[in-house]
């Protein structure tokens, strides 16, 4: 029999939340995106971690993507230390057994002959397991379960793509996409997605200001509670007067569809998936859509005519840090917190009076009620949470949290390292050729005052450098200015550092 309860909050309205004949929410029966095809080197294999599982994404011979658990069935080794050989298949780096796309083993080197080497090939234990995968609009999906059933059933579920991408390209742009692990939990960061409030106050300065815009909004729902498509809610008023609606729509297990409508018809959506990898971390993936109004004009505004225009992904990944990390440090700590802090209830441990927590408590009470009360981690995986990060340059890591499995940032940072050994060569030459221009400048000059040709006059006017020393000086100084920045700019790979006591 279908019940219902109603969630109390602190505003003296009520949540209503129903409950539905549905089952518990399969954590394990869904699929998630988990990489961006073009930023893989297709060359090597890719160590993956989702729901717990270690799994390893590589590419093979016919240009196709395969996920397998990251293990070889000879020893355990993990695969994703292996190659990717030239005929297409997998080698493990152990003792060299190779598998195909299907996950069969196709060598055993150490074989007495090549009998008994077909022999143990055709032993299903020999086999790597393998798991469903697709590629779709860019993206790489992984159905976290194996085997037939597995296959069969992850035909029968679509996955949460965008229908503005696949049906209307020639009214849409997508921005480039973007992708980070980040140091907090799967329900952290969509908790913080249905948090609209926040946006002016963490990221003072760069969407707003948290002294002016942080002013009252109510929270709409659009769409009822369900155990399989989520919820939504409205934004009302609008933050900008120029938005006529704003709409934050949850679709589990990792997509929150954020999509502003202006007043001219036009839109920009916000893609924002996130994806449960192990206990206290999470992978980002993202990227703005914007739709043309069916005038075929774009979105107005300075934000919206900026992102409109192509913006190369080896520079919008290091600058998406200057985002991320300024909700990153709080998340990071509040999930610690929570894990401490909340014996019981959730709601009961938390003070929300204000309106603007309704969605957030609604994605709690959907976590809480419909979805076993959290992720289904793996068996072999642990539920425990690693311990708050104090030491900042590890916290804000970026090197390990994305540059070093992103090929285009990683070719951008050589580039950008070649670039500035150019400026600080050119700068030194540029010196040399200064000192060389004045140096001949005042042989010159020595040369006329000895042959008694020049006055005391003209010769003190000549004193000073002329022209083509302060020229190369100049280039010097710019070349030397232009490497100074890159390299400035190249430490955004590694680490950026932020603190909220610091932005004014």
């Amino acid at each position: 029999m279908a019940t219902s309860f109603h969630l109390k909050n602190n505003t003296n309205e009520s949540v209503e939340l129903l409950e539905e004949n549905e089952e518990i929410f399969q954590w394990t029966k869904q699929w998630y995106p988990v990489a961006v095809a073009k930023f893989l080197d297709p060359s090597r294999p890719h160590p993956l971690q989702l729901l717990g599982k270690e799994l390893v994404l590589w590419r093979d011979g016919n240009s196709k993507w395969r996920c397998f658990e990251d293990f070889c069935p000879h020893r355990l080794a993990p695969l994703s230390e292996g190659r990717v050989e030239s005929d297409g298949t997998l080698l493990c780096p152990y003792h060299a057994w190779r598998f195909d796309s299907d996950g069969r083993c196709v060598s055993i080197p150490q074989s007495k002959d090549k009998e008994i080497e077909a022999k143990n090939c055709s032993n299903h234990k020999s086999c790597a397991l393998t798991y469903p995968i697709v590629e779709n609009r860019g993206l790489l999906w992984v159905w976290p379960e194996s085997g037939q059933k597995a296959w069969h059933e992850s035909q029968l579920r679509p996955a949460r793509t965008i229908p503005e991408l696949e049906n209307h390209s020639d009214i849409t742009l997508e921005v480039c996409w973007s992708v980070r692990d980040l140091p907090y939990g799967w329900d952290f960061f969509m908790e913080n997605l249905s948090d609209p409030a926040h946006v002016p106050v963490s990221h003072h300065g760069l969407t707003g200001n948290r002294y002016k815009d942080a002013r009252y909004y109510d929270m709409i729902r659009v769409r009822e509670i369900s155990t399989q498509a989520g919820f939504a809610f409205e934004v009302t008023p609008t933050a900008a007067d120029d938005v006529k609606q704003t709409v934050h729509d949850f679709q589990p297990p990792c997509l929150m569809r954020i999509t502003n409508t202006y007043e001219d018809g036009s839109k920009i959506i916000l893609v924002l998936y996130t994806i449960p990898t192990r206990p206290g971390w999470c992978r980002h993936i993202s990227c703005n859509v914007y739709m043309k109004n069916e005038e075929g004009k774009w979105p107005k505004g300075p934000a919206a005519l900026m992102n409109r225009f192509p913006r190369p992904a080896w520079l919008l990944h290091p600058l998406l840090s200057l985002l991320l990390h300024q909700d990153l440090v709080l998340l990071h700590h509040q999930e610690k917190i929570v894990a401490k802090k909340v014996k019981g209830k959730w709601l009961n441990s938390v003070y929300t009076p204000n309106p603007q927590d309704k969605m957030v408590i609604t994605f709690r009470q959907w976590l809480k009620k419909r979805a076993g009360g959290g992720i289904s981690w793996a068996p072999e995986c642990s539920p425990e949470l690693p311990p708050a990060e104090r030491d900042k340059q590890k916290l804000f890591d970026v090197w390990t949290t994305h540059t070093q499995n992103c090929i285009v940032c990683q070719n951008a940072l050589k580039n950008i390292k070649r670039i500035c050994n150019f400026t600080y060569i050119a700068s030194i030459a540029c010196l040399c050729l200064g000192i060389m221009i004045d140096a001949r400048a005042f042989i010159r000059q020595t040369t006329l005052e000895n042959a008694g040709q020049m006055s005391a006059s003209v010769s003190n006017l000549l004193v000073a450098p002329n022209l083509g020393f302060w020229l190369a000086l100049g280039s010097g100084l710019l070349f030397a200015s232009m490497g100074y920045l890159l390299k400035k700019f190249s430490r955004l790979y590694y680490v950026y550092v932020f603190e909220h006591a610091h932005n004014d």
